[in-house]
């Protein structure tokens, strides 16, 4: 008979995004795995292969997450584009306080890794593809709604929007008063060509 394994991979999963996410990749050693999942290194291995392969699954479920609250976000909104602004704003604004870290774990991680783990990088760049692809289908939907230029590239405005995702986080470590980031994302949607 085949040996079940005695531990909730989603809730180790969920650990390990918070630990990564809060540390780095590279910060976070096999003892903090350790210590945070309550697992031995050679159950971790057995279960996900190596660190690396358990820092995938941290990026895949820190990706779902993202996914999920978008979903969420869309089917809670009429408009389109006030879902892409109220997820802008729970990634800037909710983030300072709710998560591990301010900072993207998607961008953190680019930030943080070089060419020897080209192999994460790609995977980080696949998760934050499939996140700048939601945005696209919002903004092809406002834009069929009449509520964005139809002229304007939708891709062009994903990133634009991931850019500015991006600064205001950073933004948001120097300065934490939630009215100001409130009015910065409001900011984003109230020019054109969101307006």
């Amino acid at each position: 008979m085949a040996k079940s394994a005695k531990f909730d991979r989603q809730e180790v999963v969920d650990k390990a995004t918070n630990l990564y996410w809060k540390k780095g990749f590279h910060a976070t050693s096999m003892r903090n795995l350790q210590d945070e999942i309550d697992m031995r290194p050679g159950s971790i291995y057995s279960a996900f292969g190596s660190k690396e392969g358990l820092f995938k699954e941290t990026l895949r479920n820190y990706t779902d997450i993202g996914l999920a609250q978008i979903k969420r976000l869309r089917d809670e909104y009429d408009n389109p584009v006030d879902a892409l602004k109220a997820f802008v704003k729970l990634q800037v604004i909710e983030t300072q306080t709710d998560a591990p870290n301010g900072v993207c774990m998607l961008t953190k991680t680019m930030g943080e890794l070089t060419q020897e783990n080209q192999e994460l990088l790609d995977v980080t760049k696949a998760c934050l593809a499939e996140i700048s692809d939601e945005f696209v289908k919002l903004i092809k939907e406002a834009q069929a709604q009449n509520i964005i230029d139809a002229s304007r590239d939708p891709e062009e405005l994903a990133t634009h929007v991931q850019i500015q995702i991006t600064g205001l986080r950073t933004f948001a470590k120097l300065n934490s008063d939630k009215a100001l980031l409130n009015a910065k994302v409001d900011d984003i949607f109230r020019h054109h060509p969101f307006a």
